[in-house]
């Protein structure tokens, strides 16, 4: 296992190589951020409306418990499946960034929305798909209180573990998403523990590219423990958690980016046999040396 996760730690080094050489890949996780921060408002706005005119007081039992009506479930799974379509629409554009990179091409950020785009009916699809599947995870959740928030965690875990290459195959096969849910599986079996086990070198880089972040708040919140009310501490802890925000939004960019390039890499190799440009062929061979495709 320590051996797989060094190697891992090496395939999320050469991921981190490929996004360094290609800094436009991350503008495809800050459009995504943007574009689920509008969704996330424009239901969240209506709803805060609504709660401000007393609109849910009727929905409160005797127990002063809100019980959650029908509606609730579709208003959710409207969100679902907007915020879904703008995370995979997104994600499927660096992607085919990614892959293009991989074998050699030099892709552009209208390349990959373009590539996203011609997919149009399989994102849609799988949004679909992945809203209905939030929807009964949250029913089970709030059907069963403390079992239920168990089941549907494992049930949640179990189906992000199947669906791990469902994009890629989407992108680069072009199938329905049940059929990609299926040949998500089989690669799955084909990468066991790869897949899975070279997530944990992946977070250990993540971890080493948030050091400086962790820093900088223990940092401000020294200067605020020894700052009085006014006094020009107090000003530089709060030039220091500004940066501390900024430097928390570009590392959710880079390391949403990472995760990416890391599955494409993955993807690529396991279903074609072929190392991605930028990453080495020892490293990969090393990490899928038990696997039987």
């Amino acid at each position: 296992m320590f051996d797989r996760i060094a190697t891992s730690f090496t395939l999320a080094r050469s991921s981190w190589d490929v996004l360094r050489r290609d800094k436009q890949l991350l503008l495809f996780p800050i459009v995504s951020g943007i574009g689920c921060t509008l969704v996330l408002a424009s239901f969240l706005i209506p709803v805060g409306v609504i709660a401000s005119r007393g609109g849910f007081d009727g929905l409160k039992n005797a127990n002063g418990n809100v019980q959650l009506p029908w509606w609730f479930y579709v208003g959710l799974f409207a969100f679902y499946f907007c915020n879904y379509f703008v995370i995979v629409f997104c994600n499927a554009g660096l992607i085919s960034c990614a892959i293009m990179r991989f074998n050699g091409e030099t892709p552009t950020l209208g390349d990959g929305f373009r590539a996203a785009a011609s997919r149009l009916p399989q994102i849609l699809a799988w949004a679909l798909v992945s809203a209905t599947v939030g929807v009964l995870l949250k029913a089970v959740e709030s059907g069963h209180k403390r079992v239920g928030e168990i089941i549907s965690a494992v049930l949640g875990t179990a189906w992000t573990i199947m669906t791990y290459f469902v994009v890629p195959v989407l992108v680069v096969e072009k199938v329905g998403p049940f059929q990609a849910v299926a040949r998500s599986l089989t690669l799955l079996k084909a990468t066991w523990g790869e897949a899975l086990i070279g997530n944990l070198g992946l977070g250990f880089f993540k971890f080493l590219l948030a050091l400086p972040l962790i820093l900088l708040i223990g940092l401000g919140v020294a200067l605020v423990a020894t700052s009085n009310a006014a006094g020009p501490l107090l000003v530089v802890a709060v030039a220091v958690f500004a940066v501390a925000a900024l430097y928390f939004l570009v590392y959710l960019a880079v390391a949403s980016a990472l995760e990416t390039i890391f599955l494409s890499a993955l993807y690529q190799y396991a279903a074609f046999n072929t190392v991605p440009s930028g990453f080495e062929t020892d490293s990969m061979a090393r990490a899928f040396r038990s696997s039987k495709r």
